[in-house]
């Protein structure tokens, strides 16, 4: 027996929700599990390039053995139950661009755990695939609308189970994403972060975040274009996306930009705009970077408003 799942990708922090809002987007990773009838076969994890912008080499760095993430995951839903993983074969189809902030390894996470469990029986349920999730990936904003799409924002409690809350996405606001041809690890965008923050950037966040909820539930687009301002990442990561401080404050006094915020850990940007020339923020970015020679994949997308689906 086998089982595919279809993710999609996410976009984590959008400005001022650092570690806990993320936002699913239809570009997606397919994880199919299949268990092998061979004994002694072990586990065999294939990863396959299903989108020309990925580059296949960057899979050799990637485990193919028990410490690949997919299978760390899948190992914490068998030991669940008291059982072991045993001959599995695992093919990842990759769409998603590896290592540009766009939750790929979350959505591979989900993939392998919702295919295992199914293989399974669905034994574990959406709080126990949440909570397990976020053990492998460390924090539930990429995790969070990768199973359940959508715009979310979640908080690991101290039991290690996940709250969150859903909000509806304006229809109207739509999303840019900017994927510049070069990876930024979120091992070393996490190394530049300071261990202490002043109180006031910690309370301007909080207030931010506040006035982002709001925001997108009252489609208050003024109110939006205030509340992406961010004092905890992006000011620090700034240094490791060449051409992030001139795209932000290209569209920064541009009349239908909502806002730019960095993309996860980066170096992907994020653009939201109403009723605003497409093609001027395509081509805007393209001559921002091509003039530090950065070639960009630039894709404006609605919301992903499905989570994980198992597919035939």
């Amino acid at each position: 027996m086998k089982v595919s799942v279809k993710v999609p990708a996410s976009s984590a922090n959008i400005g001022p929700g650092f570690d806990c809002l993320g936002i699913a987007l239809p570009i997606y990773n397919t994880v199919t599990i299949e268990e092998t009838v061979i004994p002694g076969t072990g586990i065999e994890i294939n990863m396959m390039a299903e989108d020309e912008a990925i580059d296949e080499m960057v899979f050799e760095n990637i485990p193919k053995d028990e410490n690949n993430i997919v299978y760390r995951a899948v190992e914490l839903l068998y030991n669940s139950i008291g059982q072991e993983p045993t001959e599995l074969k695992i093919n990842i189809e990759s769409q998603i661009p590896i290592a540009r902030g766009l939750g790929s390894s979350s959505s591979v996470i989900v993939g392998g755990l919702l295919a295992a469990n199914k293989l399974l029986g669905n034994p574990a349920d959406e709080a126990a695939l949440l909570a397990i999730a976020t053990e492998v990936e460390g924090h539930p904003d990429n995790v969070a609308p990768a199973i359940l799409g959508g715009f979310v924002l979640s908080n690991q409690e101290d039991d290690g189970s996940i709250s969150y809350c859903k909000f509806n996405w304006p229809e109207e606001w739509d999303l840019t994403v900017c994927i510049p041809d070069f990876e930024l690890s979120t091992s070393i965008a996490r190394s530049v972060l300071p261990k202490e923050v002043p109180m006031q950037d910690a309370v301007f966040n909080a207030k931010h975040l506040g006035m982002l909820v709001h925001a997108v539930n009252t489609k208050d687009e003024k109110l939006m274009k205030k509340a992406l301002r961010d004092r905890l990442h992006q000011q620090y990561r700034e240094k490791l996306v060449p051409g992030m401080k001139e795209i932000m404050e290209a569209f920064k006094h541009e009349d239908g930009i909502l806002g730019c915020v960095l993309s996860g850990a980066g170096p992907t940007i994020l653009i939201i705009s109403h009723k605003y020339d497409l093609d001027k923020i395509r081509s805007t970015v393209k001559e921002i970077w091509s003039n530090q020679n950065i070639k960009a994949d630039i894709r404006t997308l609605k919301v992903e408003e499905k989570g994980a689906q198992i597919v035939d």
